[in-house]
């Protein structure tokens, strides 16, 4: 077959796994009780689900089928993009998520082969989770460096506060209250670890260092401020609350 030329169906899919699995020992036998392929050797039952495209109802016919057997497989042709991109590495954890073997039909000028690129077996949550940890403790960090919920779920292409960014925004309203400040001074005033950096960094360019050791806001952070009015509002009432803390300049 000529993949340039030629319209790939789902039944050209079926050969080259029959034969993968025929010289493997099984029993190889098509459309059985609605299931794509069936192989069997001895005990061992092992069900492919093949279609031209990985959808959601492939994996939903799919995880059906794990109900008779633990060996499901589902059988597509070889992506076109890149095998190892974040996209294919996403949709490889989700097949393992769910317990499923992946197989993978090329279709070459030299003609039509296979390979198992995902065998079935039982998803160690916990191990991912523990290879995931620093992820976590990530999350949780930017959940406590935010002090409330100023974006919108779902949103795209819009600009989102972060836990970084609302320090900056701290910074920058410390700096327009009370003027000029130390880096000391403003970790004092409760604007974290981190405050040195973002000053050094100046990454929106909000901030001038006027002498060494002592930054005030500059004009483009006075103006910057006006788009955060509910940021602004918070820290105002925070610096003009009853802690000393935010009093002394």
């Amino acid at each position: 077959m000529n993949s340039k030329t030629a319209k790939i169906l789902e039944t050209d899919l079926y050969e080259p796994i029959r034969n993968y699995f025929t010289e493997k020992g099984y029993d190889v036998y098509a459309e059985v009780k609605h299931c794509d392929i069936t192989a069997v050797k001895e005990n061992e039952l092992i069900i492919v689900e093949m279609k031209l495209n990985l959808t959601v109802d492939l994996l939903v016919q799919a995880a059906k089928r794990q109900r008779i057997t633990d060996l499901v497989y589902i059988a597509i042709p070889r992506p076109k993009y890149r095998l190892g991109s974040k996209k294919w590495n996403d949709i490889c954890h989700l097949i393992r998520r769910l317990e499923l073997g992946l197989i993978l039909v090329s279709f070459q000028k030299s003609g039509i082969s296979m390979e198992i690129a995902i065998s079935p077996g039982p998803f160690d949550r916990l191990k991912s989770m523990q290879y995931n940890r620093k992820k976590r403790d990530f999350i949780i960090a930017e959940i406590d460096g935010r002090n409330g919920d100023y974006n919108i779920g779902g949103s795209s292409k819009t600009k989102i506060i972060t836990a970084y960014k609302e320090t900056c925004i701290q910074i920058a309203c410390l700096l327009e209250r009370f003027g000029p400040l130390s880096p000391k001074a403003l970790r004092e005033m409760g604007t974290g670890d981190k405050t040195l950096s973002i000053l050094n960094k100046n990454y929106y360019r909000w901030f001038d260092k006027i002498k060494r050791g002592t930054y005030t806001i500059s004009s483009l952070g006075k103006k910057e401020l006006e788009h955060f009015p509910e940021q602004v509002q918070y820290f105002y009432r925070l610096y003009d609350g009853s802690s000393e803390t935010f009093k002394k300049k």
